[in-house]
């Protein structure tokens, strides 16, 4: 069964996951073998993630990241899931995608997210501080003009290569990015999947906000979130359950540990609130055989009239999620090799 969605992309973020017991040179590594998959099943884009100081993820530089991604793949789109821009200076953060276009024209996506760091330890190392994200629509006006060669913040200053590329922004829409992203024209990448009322309001109000720019002259919208696909349901929410541990130790130890097999979390003496936070974790993906996962995603598009679905799957066993996102380029009716380097 192939999915009815004409005209609909679909793409992956992987966000480097570790596993215990190995270091962060596998789980890059992976990443990146991961990328020259998903480009040969036909994915649209292959995108990475920033976070910093956290043992289960070791995607800390996104843009060093994507110019190994790039490096590796010859048509897939490469970018970021994103730069969390108040973490950075707008004119370093040009210049780095300035240098990837340069070396990669035409493939190179800049995701850009408002988040920063987890921890006020993490923020004070990072140069921050928490009210930094209230910034990030200055931020982001900034960055831009260092394309266009507009920017007024620091006259007669300029970010080479950057000026004068356009290399296609897109806003991670959470809280307040869905606002941003329509007063500043721009495509929006919203999720999860799991929240999906509140999602589908974000995307009317960022329609109805949208005001056309020279970056995007119609409202773009990508649903990110997770799908599993697997020969049975029982086998694909299988898939679901390390994530689902790590985020429900995450909430109750302050850590965001790397990555457990399914048989050892089914083993573990989980709290009353662990458990809350484990089964919450469990709901509200879309996961199953092939012909549910069509099904579900068919409604996904539907009711979000997304024109993308990015793909954040992630989960222990790296042969079951090689063969899920295997499944998801049946059913979505991908063919090999026909990849447009075009946004």
């Amino acid at each position: 069964m192939t999915l009815s969605l004409d005209g609909i992309r679909l793409s992956v973020l992987d966000r480097s996951r570790t596993r215990e017991g190995e270091d962060g040179s596998v789980a890059l590594r992976t990443t990146v073998d991961l990328a020259r998959e998903a480009e040969a099943l036909g994915y649209h884009r292959f995108w990475v993630s920033e976070h910093h100081s956290v043992p289960g993820v070791a995607g800390s530089a996104p843009a060093v990241l994507a110019a190994a991604v790039a490096g590796a793949t010859s048509s897939i789109r490469v970018g970021t899931g994103g730069v969390m821009l108040p973490n950075h200076q707008p004119m370093v953060v040009a210049e780095q995608f300035g240098v990837l276009e340069s070396l990669f024209p035409g493939r190179i996506d800049m995701g850009l997210g408002r988040s920063v760091g987890f921890t006020d330890g993490i923020r004070r190392a990072l140069g921050r501080d928490k009210d930094d994200a209230e910034r990030f629509a200055e931020q982001l006006t900034e960055l831009l003009g260092w394309f266009t060669g507009t920017q007024t913040a620091h006259p007669q200053v300029h970010a080479r290569p950057a000026e004068g590329l356009r290399v296609p922004p897109y806003v991670l829409a959470t809280g307040e990015g869905a606002t941003i992203a329509a007063e500043a024209g721009l495509p929006m990448v919203i999720g999860d999947l799991r929240g999906r009322e509140r999602m589908l309001r974000a995307i009317d109000a960022y329609r109805s906000a949208f005001r056309p720019s020279p970056w995007s002259e119609e409202p773009y919208v990508v649903v990110a979130g997770t799908v599993a696909v697997a020969g049975t349901e029982e086998e694909a929410r299988r898939l679901l359950i390390p994530e689902a541990w790590s985020l429900a130790y995450s909430r109750t130890q302050g850590v965001f540990p790397p990555l457990l097999p399914v048989e050892q979390i089914e083993e573990l003496s989980m709290t009353e609130k662990q458990r809350e936070f484990f089964e919450s974790g469990l709901e509200g993906h879309v996961y199953g055989t092939e012909e549910q996962v069509a099904d579900a995603l068919e409604r996904v598009v539907k009711e979000s009239g997304a024109q993308e679905v990015l793909v954040t799957t992630s989960t222990h066993d790296r042969g079951a999620l090689r063969d899920s996102y295997r499944r998801l380029a049946r059913v979505a009716g991908l063919r090999t090799g026909l990849t447009s380097a075009n946004a």
